[in-house]
């Protein structure tokens, strides 16, 4: 097998020449972490917010329905099928059950109360993306699961049975019955859930091109030149959702942060965009409301139209702009 251009023998590379954070970065960041930033966090618990589980059982045909259930984990409906993004229900996204980022408010939706899934998309092995306990109950259930180079070794080494793994490379494609074609990108980012494998596995975004819509899932990524190339090649697009959240200006190479995201979307040929990778989990220093307030005022300025729906709620996206402003309810 032919290797993969974007791997040295060693580890994955980047699409560009990426430092994951500036210089002497590391024990600023470190300090920065050890102080009390206000706003971090709600002043008090969100929600609970709940996704409806009798609309979600009817999937409609020739339409394109998304509801956002936190953080980076998507129900995406789109013409008959049902995709899954980095589906995280558990509570923390660290390596300790004791320790690491809390969520917010609890997943919207009751991991028993999912609809039938036609496949998980996982974008790489972060925490945040990969959480170990949820893929095993959705695999044990023969959900299959659509990832990238590296990511089904660590699967199939927790029990995941092989045939439901699908690894893709950049730019390669899988078909699924019924005109889909799920189609891994390039994405400016780094893998790894220890400081002995980062870079071992592969990380990536996903288009899906259904037969009548077609939608790009940019899981994380900093900016850089390569959305462009993605439209040109794959789309154009219906949607895209695009990270918003934990961003700093020292690691700004690997999460591109409200504004980046406005001229990625830019890039893209001007989808909707739906920002994900806010909201849910204290990630970085800013406050926790910061990242929707700079993207409206972003968007605003460059003319980029947003969905913007409250956790757990089912949107059809057209072509129109929706704002729940569900986020200023709370403090």
């Amino acid at each position: 097998m032919q290797a993969p251009q974007n791997f040295n023998g060693k580890v994955f590379l980047n699409p560009v020449s990426t430092e994951m954070m500036k210089p002497g970065s590391f024990f600023r960041v470190m300090r920065k972490f050890l102080q009390k930033h206000p706003e971090r966090e709600p002043a008090s618990p969100l929600g609970p917010f709940s996704a409806s589980a009798e609309v979600l059982q009817q999937l409609p045909s020739q339409t394109l329905r998304v509801t956002w259930l936190g953080h980076s984990t998507l129900l995406i409906e789109v013409d008959g099928k049902r995709f899954l993004t980095d589906p995280v229900w558990y509570n923390r996204v660290s390596p300790f059950r004791f320790l690491g980022p809390r969520r917010f408010f609890q997943n919207p939706l009751p991991l028993s109360h999912l609809p039938a899934i036609d496949a998980v998309l996982l974008s790489h092995d972060h925490y945040d993306h990969l959480d170990k306990q949820t893929l095993l109950a959705l695999t044990r259930k023969n959900i299959p699961v659509i990832t990238m180079l590296g990511v089904g070794r660590r699967l199939v080494n927790w029990g995941v049975q092989k045939n439901l793994i699908t690894e893709l490379d950049w730019w390669q494609e899988t078909k699924i019955d019924g005109g889909f074609t799920v189609t891994a990108t390039p994405s400016r980012h780094f893998s790894g859930r220890w400081l002995n494998d980062r870079f071992k596995t592969l990380w990536g975004a996903f288009v899906v091109k259904a037969p009548v819509h077609n939608i790009f899932f940019g899981a994380d990524s900093g900016y850089y030149n390569g959305f462009a190339e993605i439209a040109e090649r794959l789309g154009p697009f219906d949607i895209a959702m695009l990270e918003i959240g934990a961003y700093n200006e020292m690691w700004e190479a690997i999460h591109m942060g409200p504004e980046k995201a406005v001229q990625a979307t830019l890039d893209l040929g001007r989808p909707l965009l739906l920002p994900i990778h806010w909201g849910t989990f204290s990630l970085a220093m800013h406050p926790w409301k910061e990242p929707v307030e700079r993207l409206i005022a972003e968007a605003a300025k460059k003319d980029v139209k947003l969905i913007l729906p409250a956790p757990g709620e089912s949107v059809t996206v057209n072509k129109e702009p929706y704002n729940s402003q569900w986020w200023t309810q709370y403090r």
